[in-house]
């Protein structure tokens, strides 16, 4: 919202340096600024909201140790102020007509959403189990469908800028060249309008007049420059401005490791000869894109046991994934680091600095000792995040690296359970390989004290980030 009132401003009295508004790595620095003041300030507001509605923690385990049944009725739900870190300072300096921001932010509330009732249930009604696993697994398949479907059907999920580059200048091929365009025109309208968002597909024989800035060498000066396309080439040149809208995009994916090649959803069951390539590449995406929302969100809430482990893993990689949202969404890092080139998607940035942001702002609060915790609430928002943000920059087969802490807590609860029943059903009586799962408690009932395995578990967590970056290079 500020940055189209400074926009505003800019166009109409060009008050000198506002052109830096326009740019998302600036934006993004506003955006984890008012991040963190937004936590700072608000987060001891709502901590002392909480502690006066009792709304405490419910510790179902003393057995893990002393330090954790003293934890009971610390205040609890206090992911509402992580939740409102990254919505506010999103709506406030991201494009708001640009289907990705929508798209991350309406999955951070929905799991929000679906946490918050699981606290409410164990909080004031005292029951805790909280949520009924079916209902919450019921809550994480509509979010699935609501984003797989979104970025199988929505425009701005499909294809790619062939000729056009993040910053709106135009590269040049032979019809663009013949039709009066120059290599870095800046395009700033079509037909006459300012050009805000990637044209339809359906639209493209109606573009006729393409007004562009360009640098005139006499006198050095920026003007602009009408291009008027016959309409026996408005389709061509819409085609080479923009990139045809692919609908096969959306279910092709980055492939770690291998270099010039790229996964594709519609090659990997052996129905793939019986049925539509489109209609078997979406059905295969749509059930990826609802296990991967179920499996992170779900993973996350795994990890938030111990005082600052999940708000400090999740920035750390939400950082990773804000820098995959940039050089993805710009033609020239893309094409050097030869991943995809997903238009728009560099405006995730923004909605990453605020993610990292809110969890480093929580952090003054939930390192240890913790005067407050996420709870379902925020741990389900933030894995809800990270997951759909992995989908929508395609890197959600990096995931096993990229999220490793969460997966490794995940598999110890796994093998854990698992290991149990079967040594119950061998011998006699369940056998357990860690001392207790999730993993961190098996660290603590080690002797090991929070901060010292937390802390540890970031250093893995970066690590890991790291490597999930060397696999561009190695590509």
């Amino acid at each position: 919202m500020l940055y189209y009132l400074l926009d505003w401003i800019n166009e109409q009295y060009g008050p000198p340096g506002f052109d830096v508004f326009q740019f998302i790595t600036f934006r993004s620095i506003l955006s984890i600024i008012t991040s963190l003041i937004i936590s700072l300030l608000i987060g001891k507001r709502i901590i002392d909201l909480l502690r006066k509605n009792l709304i405490g923690e419910v510790v179902r385990d003393s057995a893990i140790g002393p330090d954790h049944a003293a934890k009971a009725g610390t205040p609890t739900m206090g992911g509402i102020i992580i939740i409102a870190a990254i919505v506010i300072p999103t709506l406030l300096w991201g494009d708001l007509k640009n289907g990705y921001v929508w798209l991350i932010l309406v999955g951070t509330v929905w799991m929000g959403l679906i946490g918050f009732v699981d606290d409410y249930i164990k909080v004031f009604k005292k029951d805790k189990r909280g949520l009924k696993s079916r209902s919450k697994l019921l809550g994480q398949l509509g979010l699935g469908l609501l984003v797989g479907l979104t970025m199988i059907f929505h425009p701005h999920f499909m294809g790619s800028r062939a000729h056009l580059t993040q910053l709106n200048k135009v590269r040049v091929n032979n019809l663009l060249a013949r039709e009066g365009f120059k290599n870095g025109d800046e395009l700033v309208k079509i037909n006459g309008k300012a050009f805000e968002t990637l044209p339809d597909g359906k639209q493209y024989e109606t573009i006729g007049t393409y007004t562009v800035r360009r640098l005139d060498p006499a006198d050095s000066t920026l003007k602009e420059v009408d291009i008027f396309i016959s309409q026996s080439q408005r389709k061509h040149v819409a085609n080479a401005l923009f990139g045809p809208k692919d609908e096969s995009f959306v279910y092709i994916t980055d492939f770690p490791f291998f270099k010039d090649y790229v996964f594709d959803y519609s090659k990997v069951v052996f129905l793939k000869n019986n049925i539509d390539e489109r209609i078997l590449g979406r059905g295969v995406y749509l059930l990826v894109v609802i296990f991967i929302v179920m499996a992170v969100s779900n993973a996350v809430n795994l990890t938030d046991g111990i005082d600052g482990l999940a708000a400090g893993t999740t920035a750390i990689v939400g950082a990773a994934l804000g820098i995959f949202a940039y050089v993805s969404g710009n033609t020239i890092f893309s094409s050097y680091l030869n991943i995809n080139y997903i238009p728009l998607s560099a405006e995730l940035l923004v909605y990453a600095a605020a993610l990292v942001g809110g969890c480093l702002g929580f952090l003054w609060y939930n390192s240890y000792p913790a005067q407050v915790f996420m709870g379902d609430t925020g741990s389900l928002a933030l894995g809800g995040a990270v997951g759909v943000l992995a989908l929508m920059v395609k890197k959600e087969l990096l995931l096993p690296i990229l999220c490793g802490v969460f997966f490794a807590e995940t598999l110890s609860v796994i093998i854990q359970v698992y290991y149990f029943k079967y040594t119950r059903r061998k011998y006699g009586e369940g056998r357990r390989i860690f001392l207790m799962a999730p993993l961190h408690h098996h660290y603590e009932k080690k002797g090991l004290a929070e901060p010292k395995i937390v802390m540890r578990f970031f250093i893995v967590a970066i690590l890991l980030v790291a490597l999930a970056f060397a696999t561009l290079k190695l590509r």
